[in-house]
């Protein structure tokens, strides 16, 4: 709905799309002061009124300032090829979604970062469970467990509030939202609302998918695979599928995804400090099998990152070109890591 080069307000041009879902298409963005920013658009806006519902999404992002959670800068109307439509700007993270990182391991993603991202993630939804009226997100998935990497490393960045509400003071649930391979069974099932409890279970179903390329609670079969009967079957272990997987890792992870929801940790909280506790796994690591050179692509996106990393002021551009190819590619991840935190610091090597 936008073009490249179209202004979107004094300070804002539109860059590429960076892609889209159900409800809003994204795009990176300039703003002429603080750099390359996402813009999230709203795909079916059609009244202020509309406008104004979509956009809850940045008052309540706004009230939660954390290092894992995306931050938001700014919300209003654009007209696009539709015609007006809402949008709000938050930080644009190069590494992408967890997508990406799976897709970058061709499968099972390793323990050591399925921890950090454990934890992390955890550790930005806590803030949201603590408010005095717990905030749930509602619709977490593979898609808005955004990655980057800063000067201490991996940093995971919660995003895509926008089915979360705070929750009603009576019943502390709110109303059944979010993609069903993610969903609770109490939500699926029984038709209770959504609870800080249904966030740790999709959190849960994150980690054991990093794990295990499989969604907890599938037998196998393409029918069954998201019918509420599979829930009637016992959860195998990540460790069935991963030799890598520890059994406090273990242990965590199916706790998260215990069917009743009295039964999982109660909130982020208790799940990130027990993130944090985990020792490194005892599992026998499994060879990783690949081609043990860099492509001649990714090596010229490396080299062109270098040569953007000398021209003045443009540093956070070429560790942002450096970033997005780390994360396509993770067997380029030892041999670049040290100069991206580098960059990162605002240092040139």
């Amino acid at each position: 709905m936008l073009i490249r080069g179209q202004r979107v307000n004094a300070g804002l041009v539109v860059d590429r799309r960076l892609g889209e879902g159900a409800f809003a298409e994204v795009y990176r963005v300039r703003h002429h002061i603080l750099g390359w920013q996402a813009l999230k658009l709203f795909k079916h806006v059609a009244s202020l009124e509309a406008t104004s519902r979509m956009l809850d999404e940045a008052r309540i992002l706004s009230t939660l300032g954390h290092p894992n959670i995306i931050r938001v800068f700014d919300a209003g109307t654009v007209q696009t090829s539709e015609g007006m439509r809402g949008y709000i700007t938050m930080e644009y993270v190069a590494g992408g979604s967890l997508e990406r990182l799976v897709a970058s391991h061709s499968g099972m993603v390793p323990v050591g970062e399925v921890t950090a991202v454990l934890r992390q993630a955890a550790e930005g939804l806590a803030v949201a469970h603590e408010r005095q009226h717990p905030i749930v997100h509602r619709d977490l998935s593979l898609a808005n467990l955004l990655i980057t990497y800063d000067e201490s490393g991996l940093r995971v960045k919660v995003s895509d509030f926008g089915l979360a509400k705070e929750t009603d003071p009576g019943t502390m649930a709110a109303s059944a939202q979010g993609t069903v391979a993610y969903m609770p069974p109490e939500v699926l099932r029984r038709g209770k609302g959504y609870s800080c409890a249904g966030d740790v279970w999709a959190l849960g179903t994150i980690a054991y998918f990093l794990l295990t390329n499989h969604f907890p609670y599938n037998g196998g079969d393409p029918v069954q695979s998201f019918s509420l009967e599979r829930f009637n079957r016992p959860l195998l272990p990540p460790s069935a599928f991963n030799d890598d997987v520890g059994p406090e890792l273990d242990r965590q992870v199916t706790d998260m995804l215990r069917i009743d929801p009295d039964d999982r940790p109660a909130t982020a909280r208790e799940v990130a400090e027990r993130a944090a506790a985990l020792r490194p796994s005892t599992g026998v690591s499994r060879p990783r099998h690949g081609p043990p050179v860099v492509e001649g692509s990714v090596e010229g996106l490396i080299q062109a990152a270098i040569a953007l990393s000398r021209v003045p002021g443009r540093l956070a551009d070429a560790a942002n070109q450096l970033e997005e190819a780390i994360s396509r590619h993770p067997r380029i991840r030892e041999r670049h890591m040290a100069r991206l935190m580098t960059w990162r610091r605002g240092v040139v090597m």
